[in-house]
C-alpha cells in the first residue's frame, strides 16, 4: 500500500517516493469528493453535524498533500516536481469546491445565527466558525458564476506560479559555484568555513581538497554565503558572489521576473473580483492589522525613527572603511557586510569566528531543551529510530510532561542540502492536537527545518550566533504548536493564528539568546570545553543593537 494512503500517526517518510504518490492521490481525491458530496446532500447545521464531519472528510487528502509538499521542500527532485505539478491543479480545484459551496456557507451562517440566539458553541468553536466564514468569502463563495470561474482560474495559476518561483530559486542557487584555488583567494575565511567549503569541493570531484590547501567551493547556500561576505578579503570574489546572489533566477529559463509580474497582476485581479481596492486590502482583512492604513502608519513611524540613524550608520561605516584601507568613493553592496564585521570587531573587540567556537551544535541543542524543560515543565527525549525519517541527518524527539505523560513529538532536520532542500528555516506541523469523536486524543507533531553548516570530518559543527538565534526562533514556533491545550485541530497549536501575529512565540524565544545563564549554559568551547566567558557575553549584549537602524530600514 502507498505510504500516502491510510497514513498512520508516524508517516512512513522512508517509503515515500514520487512513484507511489500519484496513484494514492487519485484515490484520496475521489474519496474526499464522494464524502464532501454526501455531506453537502445531507447534514445538519451543527458542529457535530457539519463542521467536524467536513474536517474528517477532507483531512486524509490534505494530510497527504502536506506531506508531499514537505518532501518537495526537503528532498527536491525532478520526479517530485513532476508529481507535484501534476496533482496541484486538482488539489486547488477541490479546495475551491469546498470553500465555494453555497450549501455549506448557508449552514455556517445558520450555525452562527443559532449560536447567537442560544449559545451552543465553545469559544474555540466560535472562532473556527468565524474563520471558516471568512475563508469561504475570500474563496469567492458569493461571486456570480462567471466571476467565480475566473477566480478559480486565477487561484490555479497562482499556485502554479508560486511553485515555479520556488523551484527556479532552488535551481539557480545550486547552479552557481565559485572555486577558490589559492590561499590568497581564500584570505580571511575562518577555519570552519574553509573546512565546509573544502568538503563541498571533495563532494564535487576535488578529491584532494583540504581546509588548509583547498580548493574551496563557494556557493550561494546561506550557511556559506553569509560568512563568506562577512570575512573574505577577496573583494573580486565577494563581488562575483554578491552579483550572483542578487541575480538568482533573474535571467534565462529560470527568470522569475515574468512570474513576479504575473503574480502581482493576478493578485490585483483577484482582489478586485472580491471587492477589494488592492491585494494588500484583501490580505490584511484576515490579519490583526485589519487595514492598509494601520500598516502604512506603522511603517511610517518606523521609517521616521530609523532613517536618519541609518544614514549616520552608513556614513560612519564608510569613514571606518577608509581609515582602514578602503579606497573607493562609496561602499558597494559586496563591501558592506565585510566592513560592518570589521567595524563591529573593532568597536566591540570580538569576532564572529571567536564567538562561534563556543557554540557546538549538540551542546546548543541540549541547552535549548534544558531551557524549554525549565520554562514549561516538560522533558525532551531523543528517540532516533522510533519513527521513519526522510534523510539520515534527521533527528526525532519525544516531549512529555514532568510526570511522564506524552505531550508531543518532533523531527529536526538541521543541516544544509543545497541541491535538494529549500533555503531558510521553518517549522511545519505534521499533526495537531485533536480530540476525536470517539474520545481518542491525537498528540501534536512538528518538524523543525534549518540550514546550518554540515559536520565535517566527523566533528560536531560550530554554529554562528545567528544560527543559534534561528534555532531558538524555530523552536519557539514548535513549542507553541506542541504545548497547546486546544483540542479542535483548526485552532490547535499554530493553526488559526493570524499571520502577522504568528511570530510572537518565536521572537519571545529569541530573547533567551541574550540571557546570561542560558547562553553560558549552552556554550562549550570547541577546543577547551570552557563556557562562554562573562566578558565575551557582555560584548555580545553590547553589540546587540549594532547597526540596528540599518537592519530596520532593510526590512522596511
Amino acid at each position: 500500500m502507498s505510504p500516502f494512503l491510510n497514513i498512520p500517526y508516524y508517516p512512513a517518510f522512508d517509503r515515500m517516493t514520487p512513484e507511489n504518490a500519484e496513484p494514492a492521490f487519485e484515490s484520496l481525491l475521489a474519496e474526499a469528493t464522494r464524502a464532501v458530496d454526501a455531506l453537502e446532500r445531507s447534514h445538519t447545521p451543527t458542529w457535530t453535524g457539519l463542521m467536524r464531519p467536513l474536517h474528517d472528510a477532507c483531512h486524509p487528502l490534505f494530510d497527504a498533500w502536506g506531506l508531499l509538499g514537505h518532501m518537495l521542500s526537503v528532498m527536491n527532485s525532478e520526479a517530485w516536481r513532476r508529481v507535484h505539478e501534476a496533482l496541484q491543479p486538482a488539489l486547488v480545484a477541490f479546495s475551491l469546491r469546498v470553500g465555494q459551496s453555497r450549501v455549506f456557507y448557508a449552514s455556517y451562517r445558520a450555525l452562527r445565527d443559532a449560536d447567537r440566539n442560544a449559545p451552543c458553541l465553545t469559544p474555540v468553536q466560535r472562532r473556527i466558525l468565524e474563520k471558516t466564514l471568512q475563508t469561504a468569502e475570500q474563496a469567492g463563495v458569493g461571486l456570480p458564476e462567471t466571476q467565480q470561474q475566473r477566480f478559480n482560474e486565477i487561484q490555479a495559476e497562482l499556485a502554479r506560479l508560486a511553485t515555479d518561483f520556488r523551484n527556479h530559486v532552488l535551481d539557480a542557487t545550486k547552479a552557481f559555484a565559485l572555486t577558490l584555488r589559492t590561499r590568497d583567494e581564500a584570505d580571511g575565511l575562518p577555519p570552519a568555513l574553509l573546512a565546509v567549503t573544502a568538503q563541498a569541493a571533495r563532494d564535487t570531484g576535488e578529491e584532494q581538497a583540504t581546509a588548509e590547501t583547498g580548493p574551496w567551493r563557494i556557493t550561494l547556500d546561506h550557511a556559506v554565503y553569509t560568512p563568506f561576505m562577512m570575512h573574505s578579503r577577496n573583494r573580486a570574489a565577494r563581488e562575483k558572489l554578491c552579483r550572483a546572489s542578487a541575480m538568482r533566477a533573474a535571467s534565462g529559463d529560470l527568470d522569475n521576473t515574468p512570474i513576479i509580474e504575473q503574480i502581482l497582476a493576478l493578485r490585483r485581479e483577484m482582489a478586485a473580483l472580491l471587492g477589494y481596492g488592492s491585494y494588500a486590502e484583501l490580505s490584511l482583512a484576515c490579519k490583526t492589522a485589519h487595514n492598509v492604513e494601520t500598516v502604512d502608519a506603522l511603517i511610517a513611524q518606523l521609517c521616521g525613527a530609523a532613517r536618519d540613524t541609518a544614514q549616520c550608520e552608513a556614513g560612519a561605516l564608510l569613514a571606518f572603511a577608509r581609515a582602514h584601507g578602503f579606497e573607493g568613493a562609496s561602499l558597494e553592496p559586496w563591501d558592506t557586510a565585510f566592513w560592518a564585521e570589521r567595524q563591529r570587531e573593532h568597536v566591540y573587540a570580538y569576532s564572529d569566528e571567536e564567538l562561534s567556537r563556543y557554540f557546538l551544535f549538540p551542546r546548543v541543542l541540549e541547552g535549548l531543551f534544558q531551557l524549554a524543560e525549565r520554562l514549561f515543565s516538560i522533558t525532551i527525549t531523543p528517540a532516533d529510530g522510533e519513527a521513519p525519517v526522510w534523510h539520515p541527518d534527521v533527528r526525532f524527539f519525544r516531549v512529555a510532561d514532568a510526570d511522564g505523560t506524552p505531550r508531543a513529538c518532533f523531527y529536526l532536520d538541521p543541516y544544509s542540502r543545497p541541491a535538494t532542500k529549500s533555503g531558510g528555516a521553518w517549522m511545519n506541523d505534521f499533526r495537531t492536537r485533536d480530540r476525536r469523536a470517539d474520545g481518542t486524543l491525537q498528540l501534536p507533531m512538528a518538524v523543525l527545518v534549518c540550514n546550518q553548516s554540515v559536520p565535517v570530518g566527523g566533528q560536531p559543527p560550530v554554529m554562528r550566533f545567528q544560527e543559534v538565534n534561528t534555532l531558538f526562533h524555530e523552536f519557539g514556533h514548535a513549542l507553541q504548536h506542541m504545548l497547546t491545550t486546544v483540542e479542535e485541530p483548526e485552532a490547535s497549536g499554530v493553526n488559526g493564528i493570524e499571520w502577522d501575529a504568528i511570530e510572537i512565540a518565536s521572537q519571545f524565544m529569541e530573547n533567551w539568546c541574550y540571557d546570561r545563564p542560558t547562553l553560558k549554559g549552552l556554550s562549550r568551547h570547541a577546543e577547551t570545553g570552557e563556557p562562554l566567558p562573562d566578558a565575551l557575553f557582555d560584548k555580545l549584549v553590547a553589540a546587540k543593537n549594532y547597526r540596528a537602524a540599518t537592519a530596520m530600514c532593510r526590512q522596511l
